[in-house]
Parts: C-alpha cells; sequence; structure tokens
C-alpha cells in the first residue's frame, strides 16, 4: 500500500499554505490558478501538482506579487521565481514554506539549498529556534488532521537529525569544561520523538557540560547503571506522547524510588505530556515549557 498522500482537500491547502478555503475559492474562480478536481458528489479535490502549485503561489504572495499578477505567468515561470526567492540570503520568513515543499516533494535539493542559504547569515541555533521549532511544530499540526502522511514527516525529521547530529559531532571532540553536574538525556519506553532531546543535547554540549546522551524508548530500569559512573545527575527527558498522561505520574513514581536516591539528583521534563504531572508531589522534577526555557538553566 502506497503511504504516500497524493489527493488533497481544499481543507488540507488550506492547512498546508496558511490560504482560507474560502480565498483559495475566490482564487480558482477569479483568476483560474487552480483547476480542481471534482467528486461524483461534486466536492473539490486536488492532486499533488495543485498541491504544489498553490504553496509556490502563496509564496510568490507573500513576496509582495498580486495574485492577479501571477495568474498571468506562464506555468513553467512560477517555480522559477520561487527559486530565486529561496536563493536569495535576506529572505528567512519563507524557509519554513520551502521546507513544507521540499517535504510535500520528498525533495532532498531543496531541503539542503534552502538550509545551505539560512546557515549563511545565521548560526545554527538561530536557524533552530527560528526555522526548525516552528516548522515542526506546524508539521505536528498536519500530520495531526492528516494533512501529510507519515512518509511526509519521517523524511523531514530525518534531514533535521541529520544536520543536529553533523553539528553536535563538531563541538562533541571539546573537552567538558564544567563538573558540577552530568546530564543524561533520555526518552521513555515508546516515546520516539527525538529531535527536541537531540538539541538539548547539542546545547548541552555547547554550554560546556559532559551529556550521556541514551536517545529512544529507555526504560527505567537501563538507567540504573549510570548511576555507578555518575554523581549529580541531572536527567532530562522529553515526554510528547508518552508516558500517557493518566499515567505520568505512577512513572515518576517509579523514576523517584529507583532512580533518584540522594540530594543531588534532578529530573528535568519537557514536552505536552508535562502538563499533567503533580509537581507537589515530585519535588526534584522541573517543569520545562519549551527547549529555550530549559537551556537557560544551562
Amino acid at each position: 500500500m502506497n503511504n504516500v498522500k497524493n489527493i488533497f482537500s481544499i481543507k488540507d491547502l488550506e492547512n498546508l499554505s496558511g490560504i482560507k478555503a474560502h480565498t483559495i475559492r475566490i482564487w480558482e474562480k477569479r483568476y483560474n490558478v487552480l483547476e480542481p478536481m471534482r467528486t461524483d458528489t461534486n466536492i473539490r479535490y486536488y492532486d499533488l501538482a495543485s498541491l504544489q502549485k498553490l504553496l509556490n503561489i502563496t509564496l510568490l504572495h507573500n513576496h509582495g506579487y498580486k495574485i492577479s499578477k501571477i495568474s498571468k505567468l506562464p506555468e513553467d515561470r512560477i517555480p522559477a521565481m520561487v527559486r530565486e526567492i529561496i536563493s536569495d540570503k535576506s529572505v528567512k520568513n519563507h524557509a519554513i514554506n520551502a521546507f513544507k515543499m521540499a517535504m510535500i516533494n520528498f525533495d532532498h535539493s531543496l531541503f539542503f539549498n534552502t538550509y545551505n542559504n539560512l546557515l549563511a547569515e545565521k548560526s545554527f541555533r538561530e536557524v533552530f529556534y527560528e526555522v526548525f521549532i516552528p516548522l515542526m511544530n506546524e508539521i505536528g499540526m498536519l500530520w495531526q488532521t492528516d494533512t501529510i502522511s507519515p512518509a511526509h514527516e519521517h523524511f523531514i525529521s530525518y534531514l533535521i537529525k541529520q544536520k543536529l547530529l553533523v553539528n553536535t559531532e563538531k563541538i562533541q571532540v571539546l573537552e567538558p569544561t564544567k563538573s558540577d553536574k552530568v546530564f543524561v538525556l533520555y526518552l521513555p519506553l515508546n516515546e520516539i520523538h527525538e529531535l527536541g532531546l537531540m538539541y538539548l543535547n547539542y546545547e548541552i554540549i555547547l554550554s560546556g557540560y559532559k551529556s550521556v546522551y541514551l536517545g529512544e524508548s529507555v526504560p527505567i530500569d537501563s538507567l540504573k547503571d549510570i548511576k555507578r559512573y555518575f554523581n549529580n545527575v541531572v536527567y532530562i527527558s522529553y515526554m510528547t506522547v508518552e508516558p500517557e498522561k493518566d499515567k505520568v505520574n505512577d512513572y515518576l513514581k517509579e523514576f523517584y524510588e529507583e532512580i533518584i536516591d540522594n540530594e543531588t539528583d534532578e529530573l528535568w521534563t519537557i514536552g505536552r505530556i508535562t502538563e499533567h504531572i503533580n509537581q507537589n508531589q515530585f519535588p526534584k522534577v522541573k517543569i520545562f515549557s519549551s527547549i529555550k526555557d530549559l537551556t537557560y538553566m544551562l
């Protein structure tokens, strides 16, 4: 079975482009920029080429081109103009749209060109905060609303992961300069959303601390070994979907009993499941609302 979504509703187009369905209909009727296909019951649907065209039109429109002018352009001129805009190093607001287009089309070249243009003027940290974090938040919403397929999410996540690994490797050769604590980064069992944790690993190393990165789906039992090697440990865990919200306090109770048995060890948590933590019950658990908030503590 093909896992790549290639038929889109007008609501999908609205979610991906940010252009309201009402406006898309006006653009179709007045300017003939898209030609939707229709089901037997007369409901609009669109193919991948239509989505690609709308994203391109949106980028041009956001860049100041009037829809009346765009509608008169030859078909092959629109993507050419988009690539010119994306390659303009002064234009950063369009990067998220460019990455979305790369994702929809499984286009490595567009991803790397957009990334390299960003990196020509921004640090990796700026690219991550200003572009990758909002992009992943948006992709999360697109995935939840079934606008994109899991294949799209995996494709773009892997490319961002590659960039994280390359940048982390560059600084891993440096010896830690701070020794008052050691950070151990892990995701709970069955949690696989790793990008945020990978970026925190980068920030911790950059700040001069030793970081022990364990990655995804780590059972509590596996953390016991860490205690034999290090004192003053700060465990960091990203809780996006696991443990489930009604089980998170039981999970932390077990974590306390098995792992935190001294005055100095702590657990720092981040992710949407953390809003269900009873913090009064766990004074050695710190909850952070964002990656930026957590990095302020380093």
